[in-house]
């Protein structure tokens, strides 16, 4: 990990352990209004859907990926399976494995900039925007993905990424789940059933399935 973001770590543990010192750790900037409730559940009119800078996905973010094979995220998937009848617990956990699964363990964004961690070994690019797409799921829900490629011919990282965090309009994201490749952004659009997770690096595990359990 670079210095630079170590130093965005020290940085994020100082608002993030603050926010997180107070009730279920919800102190995620102002509270969502009704429209944007409406829109984190896949409900939202398409004009009203906006252009977002990468600094909307700024700081340092760890994947649930571990936190989830480690059994501490199963009380999360037990709530699921009561509210769901449908799905079992075990038909739940499957799915969120396959959801979550991915080798990139942290990622740092900062000034334009994405970092890559996976092994231990960093890989970096400077990302420029490349605007948004409008997804209707086969749950007729819709979503947005926010589109950001990597010109870099050099760099290791992924060519394209796209952010969905179920918010359509330029605010701070309290976690995210993100798609990568290096084929297009449209193959990326197909990606229905990986969708690794990140919350907030300084966030401890119990802190995180706390989040998920009241989300």
């Amino acid at each position: 990990m670079s210095t630079k973001i170590n130093t965005l770590v020290l940085t994020l543990g100082l608002v993030t352990s603050s926010a997180y010192a107070h009730g279920h750790g919800h102190s995620h900037g102002a509270p969502l209004t009704e429209a944007e409730q409406k829109a984190s559940k896949g409900v939202f009119n398409d004009s009203d859907v906006k252009d977002r800078a990468l600094t909307d996905w700024e700081g340092m973010w760890q994947s649930v990926y571990p936190i989830m094979l480690s059994g501490e995220m199963d009380p999360v998937f037990r709530k699921k399976a009561e509210q769901d009848k449908s799905k079992t617990f075990e038909e739940i956990k499957q799915y969120y494995k396959k959801g979550y699964a991915t080798d990139v363990a942290e990622l740092g964004i900062e000034d334009g900039v994405m970092e890559f961690t996976v092994d231990g070994k960093v890989s970096a690019c400077r990302y420029d925007y490349a605007g948004y797409k409008i997804l209707t799921y086969p749950s007729g829900k819709k979503g947005v993905r926010y589109l950001f490629e990597c010109k870099d011919a050099e760099s290791k990282a992924p060519k394209f990424v796209q952010f969905s965090d179920h918010t359509i309009a330029p605010r701070k994201s309290a976690h995210f789940h993100i798609f990568m490749g290096n084929s297009s952004q449209e193959q990326l659009f197909n990606e229905l059933d990986n969708w690794p997770t990140y919350f907030p690096y300084q966030l401890t595990s119990k802190q995180v399935v706390d989040d998920l359990l009241h989300h």
